[in-house]
């Protein structure tokens, strides 16, 4: 793939994080969302690929979509084939309540190579590159966390695990607390809480738990590009989920490892913050019609990281915040 495109996916998460970022705090998630997705579609029609969406918004939230098989992008005779997953913003919910830790994120790989997982949720585990092939799905949390303390020479008191806190997390939680690990739960957004993995600063060795499998593919996308290591195992909640799960040709022990979800060797990946978190600051509004983003963009098979700061004059750039 061109590597160019990845600046292109960059312009394409601060447009969804600037017209998401102005429902921060209204208390309405979908209205964040739809402002994201509209502005993300804008901008990829600007953009010279033949693009297919595999990861798309789902109807787990009945939220407005980027559809699942959706063509994307110029469209040219002679533009690449690329699967994209998209997630215009993860932590709908942290927008809504004027909370922390919301991106927008876009990947892609050559065609066929995203699993275009159903809208289902997904029990999951990740870890950095440090602690790559120490992380086992069928084994307890207290095994895991004692190998990734062992991989990261930490103690596993040293080790802080991350998790959505729900209500199906109850016994997980207890494990991870008898394995004497520290636990730090998140309201919403489980994406960049994975990538957060991958940067010692964030405080955030593994996380763990059940979340969306789509979302799992993106988080599987930006850990490819960094090194990291993401299994994920399909999971249920109702007969509509089970059917999907079926009708994708799988049951629910199999578990799905990095290169099953992100096939290849070819990944771009970018997300730009929407409120501010650990990992990426948020949109700032400034005088003047003025605003500020700070978006990740990640390349495999470089492996480089750029950390992007811009400041836009958005009355030059009318797509990008409508």
């Amino acid at each position: 793939m061109n590597r160019n495109l990845g600046f292109n996916l960059a312009r394409v998460t601060e447009a969804a994080a600037l017209s998401g970022a102005k429902h921060l705090g209204r208390g309405d998630k979908n209205a964040a969302d739809g402002a994201a997705v509209d502005a993300m579609r804008r901008m990829f029609d600007t953009i010279n690929i033949n693009g297919r969406v595999v990861i798309g918004e789902g109807e787990m939230d009945e939220a407005p979509m980027l559809y699942i098989g959706e063509q994307i992008g110029l469209q040219g005779p002679d533009d690449e084939r690329v699967d994209i997953a998209v997630d215009p913003i993860d932590g709908t919910t942290a927008i809504a309540n004027g909370m922390n830790n919301a991106i927008s994120v876009v990947a892609i790989a050559p065609e066929g190579c995203l699993l275009n997982a159903p809208d289902v949720y997904m029990n999951k585990i990740a870890c950095g590159p440090k602690a790559k092939g120490h992380i086992d799905l069928n084994k307890s949390p207290k095994e895991n966390i004692e190998n990734v303390a062992k991989a990261l020479g930490k103690k596993p008191s040293e080790i802080t695990v991350s998790l959505l806190k729900r209500d199906r997390h109850k016994a997980l939680i207890e494990e991870i607390r008898a394995a004497g690990a520290r636990i730090k739960m998140i309201s919403d957004g489980d994406i960049v809480t994975a990538i957060s993995t991958c940067f010692d600063h964030s405080g955030v060795d593994m996380i763990m738990g059940i979340g969306g499998a789509p979302e799992g593919v993106v988080a599987a996308a930006a850990l490819k590009c960094l090194g990291g290591d993401f299994q994920g195992r399909f999971v249920h909640y109702t007969d509509q989920q089970k059917k999907r799960i079926d009708d994708f040709g799988t049951d629910e022990n199999k578990i799905f490892h990095i290169d099953d979800l992100v096939k290849g060797e070819e990944v771009l990946f970018a997300a730009t913050g929407v409120s501010t978190g650990e990992l990426l600051k948020g949109v700032d509004y400034l005088e003047n019609n003025k605003a500020t983003t700070q978006s990740l963009v990640l390349r495999l098979p470089s492996g480089t990281v750029r950390f992007i700061d811009s400041l836009h004059k958005l009355d030059k750039k009318p797509d990008y915040a409508q």
